[in-house]
């Protein structure tokens, strides 16, 4: 049996962009500079190591996002209990729409994703660092 998908990935990310802001990689790249901004990177570590990261930026994968943001989850992350603003971004800004409306819902403010993603900002000229995983403790 075939499953009916009635909410499908294109109408999810098109409420999205409808409710979130979206900011240019050339804005984000000045919003960066600023102490009230969180970069908030939602790629896959895997993606990060390859492609590398904006300097300063928080890493936080796309499943552990609604864990990190709830204080009282035992995972909450002390970043998002800041009084900033939280600019989500992804390798080309699907994902980071998604998670920036999911950070929204659950009460964070203000959110905003990067339109076009790390591409873009690559591509804006803006700075990228290499990424090293860290090393097993052991």
């Amino acid at each position: 049996m075939s499953q009916t998908i009635h909410r499908g990935i294109k109408s999810l990310i098109d409420e999205a962009n409808a409710e979130i802001e979206t900011v240019s990689a050339a804005d984000a790249i000045k919003a960066a500079q600023s102490d009230d901004v969180v970069i908030v990177d939602v790629r896959d570590p895997r993606e990060i190591e390859r492609d590398g990261k904006i300097p300063g930026a928080f890493s936080c994968t796309r499943g552990m996002l609604e864990f990190w943001i709830d204080p009282a989850s035992p995972y909450a992350k002390p970043i998002f209990q800041q009084d900033k603003k939280f600019i989500f971004h992804c390798a080309g800004g699907q994902r980071s729409v998604l998670a920036a409306k999911t950070a929204h819902d659950m009460g964070l403010k203000p959110v905003a994703h990067m339109g076009g993603g790390f591409a873009a900002w690559r591509d804006a000229g803006g700075p990228v660092e290499k990424w090293e995983p860290k090393e097993p403790k052991g």
